[in-house]
């Protein structure tokens, strides 16, 4: 199972490309980090925890 990388932040509409700090909900809501912070890292629509969102492509040098 894949995770769907959104890329406005459903809150502020801010654009998240794939290296963006972002959060997300097990639904894969996914928020800006200053949102987040704003909510308390607390998913508005379920309730659930907002944990931060991984990073797509090369990290850290890793092929």
């Amino acid at each position: 199972m894949t995770l769907e990388m959104k890329t406005p932040c459903q809150r502020c509409t801010a654009d998240l490309s794939n290296i963006s700090s972002a959060y997300i909900c097990t639904y894969e809501c996914t928020f800006c980090h200053e949102c987040t912070e704003e909510m308390e890292f607390v998913c508005p629509n379920c309730g659930g925890e907002l944990v931060k969102r991984p990073k797509s492509g090369k990290v850290g040098g890793v092929h």
